[in-house]
């Protein structure tokens, strides 16, 4: 049945390893920045005392940097335990700065033996149109972009993969082979971008993020390319709008982003009232990214019930009850693939 609805939508087959990112990034996201100068980090060590009862340290820390020739600098938290051991680690992607968050259970993280990183996108640029500060304004000053030139998604991704340069530094802390990068809605975009092209990362978490995200384009019931580049055109290169209206002459869809992690792990999570990021997209591009992978998506050759988490294989799916949010739920399943996978993780 799904491997039909795949054939009525006319997805079209898998792009080619060698040339996915170029056209993901040339078509939709835009290319990513190259690699900072003078890359440093300052770190201000347990700022809150008898963080989660003593079982776990907040640091903040500061990473800075010269890009073509003009210093930046962000700010991100570090939830380490105490225990001396090194630990599976979640570089989360966030709405806010606030450590716990309502989209961050900190301490059932921490209580799971896990650390986590996260940041604000909004401390690297802001999610408007306005490419003359942050992050955007050391690459375009007068607010000017060329048609292949990176959009917020983008910039968020590259900031995320600073954040891992920093785990680098923390092999005593840190398992670097137990790496995730996850996020929701928008960030959960952003979580795929950040590992199909960064490959230092073992897990990739998408959490309800939908069109340009982990849904389908082709033949989609929610969102659609004219509604996202309607309301969030700077999320994307320019080149992305050429596709508005006209999403059967993409030269890939979104199942193409899934499939560049590979052969690294991934997990799509869907929420089954939230009909604008259209779950049975969602599950259908985790079905057509399957090749991809040497243990594809495991799943009943059907939609996805409310509950269901399809867990087996290297690119998993779940789908919760309920609306557009990260959940602990979520977050319960995420841990739950990671543990399950983390014995062979690459």
């Amino acid at each position: 049945m799904l491997s039909e609805l795949l054939t009525e939508r006319n997805v079209p087959a898998l792009v080619p390893k060698e040339d996915v990112l170029t056209v993901l990034q040339r078509e939709e996201y835009g290319f990513l920045p190259e690699k900072p100068e003078n890359l440093t980090f300052a770190v201000e060590e347990d700022t809150i005392p008898r963080f989660c009862a003593g079982f776990a340290n907040l640091d903040r820390v500061t990473v800075s940097f010269t890009l073509r020739g003009k210093p930046f600098r962000f700010p991100f938290s570090a939830v380490l335990p105490t225990d001396g051991k090194r630990h599976p680690f979640f570089i989360h992607i966030n709405f806010r700065p606030d450590v716990p968050d309502r989209y961050m259970p900190t301490e059932e993280l921490i209580d799971n033996g896990f650390a986590v990183l996260s940041f604000c996108y909004k401390d690297v640029t802001s999610d408007d149109g306005d490419f003359t500060n942050g992050l955007a304004g050391l690459l375009f000053p007068d607010g000017k972009r060329q048609p292949d030139d990176p959009g917020k998604i983008a910039l968020w991704a590259w900031a995320a993969h600073r954040v891992m340069d920093w785990a680098e530094t923390r092999p005593d802390a840190l398992d670097l082979t137990k790496s995730v990068v996850c996020g929701h809605s928008r960030l959960g975009k952003t979580a795929l971008l950040t590992a199909a092209t960064d490959d230092r990362f073992s897990f990739a978490y998408s959490n309800d993020s939908g069109c340009s995200g982990a849904s389908l384009a082709r033949g989609t019931r929610g969102e659609r390319v004219r509604d996202i580049c309607g309301n969030f055109p700077f999320w994307f290169c320019e080149n992305y709008l050429k596709y508005v209206d006209n999403e059967f002459a993409l030269p890939f869809d979104q199942h193409d982003l899934i499939a560049a992690v590979a052969p690294r792990r991934v997990l799509i999570g869907s929420a089954a009232e939230d009909t604008w990021a259209d779950p049975l997209s969602e599950q259908l591009a985790c079905v057509a990214a399957s090749p991809a992978f040497e243990h594809g998506l495991v799943c009943p050759d059907r939609p996805a019930e409310a509950g269901e988490a399809f867990l087996e294989g290297d690119l998993g799916y779940h789908v919760r009850p309920g609306r557009h949010y990260f959940s602990r739920r979520d977050w319960r399943r995420l841990m739950q693939f990671v543990s399950l996978h983390s014995g062979n993780a690459e």
